[in-house]
Formats: structure tokens, C-alpha cells, sequence
């Protein structure tokens, strides 16, 4: 496994947030680039909603969605003829070890302080970033990353 990718991927995350995304687009863009950068930046605008827990509702943490869009854009099927079972087990999987890592895939529990105070925005700065390795680290386990000669860097 490749340490060096995941680092990377945690900066990646940790700086799309810290550059004002929130953590759904911080987790989709950086994706993007390593899984299918053929596919138009502007697309974020697809996540943006999912930002604090599905716009400020406190749920499904936004990192985490956003992770599972990443897993779709290569087990996501494109035509009912394909199989929905690989990305039903790879998000289950990837939800699970979301718990493992962080207690909880709920946005209000993971990050319990005033939204958009510095404590909050330290925080989910921190489940961003892990985030993003924890993808990385998953991606590479399942051999699901594309090779890196084609990774950008």
C-alpha cells in the first residue's frame, strides 16, 4: 500500500476545506481527481448539499456521503443490465469503517460544537482529512485506485 498517496489525499481533503469547501466538496473533488478527472470540477455543485450533515440538518456526515460518490464513480453501475451489488457492499463496507474510525457516521455527534465556530470548523477540518486517507487507504485495499502513473500529483 501505497502510504504516500494516502497522506496526500488526507492534504488534499484537509486543503479543499481549508479553501472554503465544505467537507462533502473537500471529499468529492479531491476524488475526482484521483478516480475520474475527466469529469468537470464544476460537478461539486452535485454535494454541495450534503455540507453539515445534509444541509444543516445534522445527519449523514457529509465526508462520508461524499466518500460513497467516490466509490460509485467506479462501482456504480450505467445501465440496469450491471450489477448494484459491488457499490451496495463496497459503500457498506466503507460505512462500516467510517463508524470503526470515528464513532458514528451522524454529522451532529461528530462534530457537536456551534456550526461555523473555530471549534467546529477545526474539527471537521480534522474528519475531512481522515476522511480522505481513510478513502484512500480503503481504495487501495479493495484495488480500486487507478494506477499510479495516472494519479496526478
Amino acid at each position: 500500500m501505497n502510504k504516500d498517496i494516502t497522506l496526500e489525499a488526507r492534504n488534499k481533503a484537509g486543503n479543499y476545506f481549508k479553501e472554503g469547501y465544505n467537507c462533502a466538496e473537500a471529499i468529492f473533488l479531491t476524488f475526482r481527481e484521483y478516480l475520474a478527472p475527466e469529469i468537470s470540477p464544476e460537478t461539486v455543485k452535485l454535494v454541495t448539499g450534503f455540507g453539515h450533515g445534509m444541509g444543516r440538518t445534522g445527519c449523514m456526515c457529509g465526508a462520508l456521503t461524499s466518500s460513497i460518490m467516490a466509490l460509485n464513480m467506479i462501482e456504480g453501475r450505467t445501465s440496469l443490465e450491471d450489477n448494484r451489488y459491488s457499490a451496495y457492499d463496497c459503500a457498506g463496507e466503507f460505512h462500516e469503517r467510517f463508524v470503526n474510525e470515528f464513532g458514528t457516521s451522524c454529522c451532529r455527534a461528530l462534530n457537536p460544537y456551534p456550526f461555523e465556530s473555530p471549534e467546529h470548523l477545526k474539527n471537521c477540518l480534522k474528519i475531512t482529512g481522515n476522511t480522505g486517507k481513510l478513502l484512500m487507504d480503503f481504495l487501495q485495499e479493495k484495488g480500486l485506485y487507478l494506477e499510479e502513473s495516472k494519479i496526478s500529483t
